[in-house]
């Protein structure tokens, strides 16, 4: 079990019939179950995530912020979230 010092908050914008945004949300609960993260999850026709969209200028979805910073837009580089979660574990135990 991992341990890490911050709860990670990742916000999710998704639109509906949208693949990547089903993909994006299922990596993201897999990854929930080793991180401490609280996933945000965002309609796009909603005012919050037009204006998400709208701030971070994003071309697709699912927009993916991580702890209010842009992270990514499309599909999710699911190797380069968990390659930050883990820059950020403070100890493993095996």
């Amino acid at each position: 079990m991992r341990t890490t010092s911050t709860l990670r908050t990742v916000t999710l914008v998704h639109s509906t019939a949208c693949h990547f945004c089903d993909d994006a949300r299922a990596v993201l609960d897999e990854l929930a179950r080793t991180y401490p993260l609280l996933i945000d999850v965002v309609a796009a026709e909603q005012p919050r995530g037009r204006a998400l969209m709208a701030e971070h200028r994003a071309a697709m979805y699912p927009l993916v912020l991580l702890d209010g910073q842009f992270f990514s837009t499309g599909r999710l580089p699911a190797r380069k979230l968990r390659k930050i979660l883990d820059a950020q574990t403070v100890g493993a135990v095996a």
